[in-house]
């Protein structure tokens, strides 16, 4: 179970990402919206979903939303996951996020992230507003009944509760050292 309850405020972290630079979550202390997506480059539900991550960044950008997607896994036991391949990825996508590493996985514990992808949402003020999945059918994009994220994100740009707060996260596990 996430560490991190609904209500807790972000913890902050400091990573590299694709692009050789620094990132920290207060550089994003301006958005109305921060979305961290724990991810990797291997797994097959975060290679269902990133399309609608980038179209999901894309859709609210000038709303004030910003994702950020970092992967923590063992790129020892999964170097597809290394930070030279996440760059690859990263590239390959054209990621509109930052892709960040947390290579010591100290933030992966810290938020209590055991899935990817697996979204912790927070509002202008960094408090968690929603945990969970991207949406409800990671295999079928037009088959999407429920847009947990869309429906959170829109919840807290309008100053709402989102409708639903919390949902298991559905992917591969991290791959823990």
């Amino acid at each position: 179970m996430a560490n991190l309850k609904i209500g807790d405020k972000a913890i902050p972290f400091n990573l590299i990402g694709v692009d050789d630079q620094q990132h920290a979550l207060s550089d994003y202390a301006d958005k109305a919206a921060v979305a961290v997506i724990f991810s990797c480059n291997h797994c097959p539900y975060v290679r269902a979903w990133e399309d609608r991550m980038i179209q999901i960044q894309a859709d609210y950008a000038d709303k004030g939303v910003q994702l950020i997607a970092i992967n923590a896994n063992d790129a020892t036991k999964y170097p597809d996951d290394s930070f030279p391949k996440m760059k690859e990825r990263a590239q390959e996508k054209g990621f509109n996020f930052p892709y960040l590493h947390d290579e010591t996985q100290e933030i992966a514990q810290a938020y209590g992230a055991e899935r990817t992808p697996q979204v912790f949402l927070f509002d202008q003020d960094g408090v968690l507003r929603y945990h969970g999945a991207i949406d409800d059918n990671y295999e079928n994009p037009n088959a999407v009944k429920q847009h947990y994220l869309r429906d959170a994100l829109d919840a807290v740009l309008a100053g709402q509760d989102p409708p639903v707060t919390e949902t298991p996260p559905v992917g591969c596990t991290i791959k823990w050292k």
